[in-house]
């Protein structure tokens, strides 16, 4: 074989290689996406049996478990052990901010509004991390950024007023208030691990051992650890396995294996649509115009600030 041949059939081979990774990557990403979307459904039904604090105690304990079990998996135990050792202090306050805080703001949002509104405000999250980066990371708002920050929250005014936007009657206005200030709380969590360079599942983890305790220990003292309802606890134990563990643990491993991440990670918005369907079919609830209307704007707005964050990589 010649030189010339030989370096074709290299470049062949690195090609097959790249489109098996990347058909990899989609397969783990469309998994994710499919699990995420269940999760307003999965939190409403649990919360027909559970308080928020049940709820969120069982869901914890059982990531805990799980991502655990992953990172045994992985064989990164020892990468475990090393942080404790070097900084155990960050991973309980990271801990005590996700899940804990962020898991009670959004659970009682769910609580109080019809699962479509408090799942697509949720999504908002990422224009709020535009709004925080500046004062916390000192960047600047762009035209992109101002253009995503009216899309998002015009959405979101349209979405929690069931389209009486003139009139400002919320269905709840405490429960949007409950998922606004949780997309601020997410935000925060991303701003203080943006440059963590920690393997993120095995932080993850941390957080959760961390948390778990302290999620017990709320509800024991503000509720009860006692369930009566199997459904309750299934649905809870579904929480933990696919909105806070395994599905995480998908998705980076998507991102990781991902020769483009910014095709993979504009998959994520093809979440909100699909949970619409679980949510329609399963919880019952009827789709609300102003519901289509509001992401119609949010989403073309967290599109932007995705195209926004991908240019200022690549930059950078």
């Amino acid at each position: 074989m010649s030189g010339r041949e030989t370096i074709s059939a290299g470049k062949a081979l690195l090609r097959d290689g790249i489109l098996n990774t990347d058909r990899q990557a989609l397969l783990f990403a469309l998994a994710a996406i499919l699990l995420w979307s269940t999760a307003a459904t999965a939190f409403k039904l649990a919360l027909r049996q559970l308080d928020v604090l049940q709820l969120m105690a069982y869901a914890v304990s059982c990531s805990a478990l799980v991502l655990v079990a992953i990172v045994w998996r992985l064989g990164r135990l020892h990468i475990l052990r090393q942080y404790l050792r070097q900084n155990a202090p960050h991973f309980f306050a990271m801990g005590l901010l996700n899940p804990i805080l962020f898991y009670l703001l959004l659970l009682q949002a769910y609580d109080l509004l019809p699962a479509q509104q408090a799942q697509t405000i949720n999504y908002t999250w990422a224009i709020t991390l535009a709004l925080l980066a500046v004062p916390m990371l000192g960047h600047r708002l762009s035209a992109r950024d101002i253009v995503a920050v009216v899309l998002g929250y015009t959405g979101v005014v349209i979405i929690a007023t069931e389209g009486r936007v003139f009139e400002l009657e919320f269905s709840s206005g405490q429960g949007v208030v409950y998922a606004l200030v949780s997309t601020l709380v997410w935000a925060l969590y991303w701003i203080a691990n943006a440059r963590n360079a920690r393997d993120p599942i095995v932080s993850l983890c941390l957080n959760f051992m961390f948390a778990t305790p302290v999620a017990l220990l709320l509800c024991a003292v503000f509720s009860s650890l006692w369930v009566e309802s199997w459904t309750g606890m299934a649905a809870a134990l579904y929480v933990g396995l696919f909105e806070m563990g395994i599905t995480f643990a998908l998705w980076s491993t998507a991102l990781r294996l991902a020769s483009n991440v910014s095709r993979v990670g504009n998959l994520i918005f093809l979440s909100p649509l699909v949970s619409m369907v679980f949510i329609y079919t399963i919880l019952g609830e009827n789709i609300h115009p102003a519901t289509l209307v509001g992401l119609a704007l949010i989403v073309p707005g967290l599109l932007i600030q995705q195209t926004q964050a991908n240019v200022s990589a690549t930059d950078a």
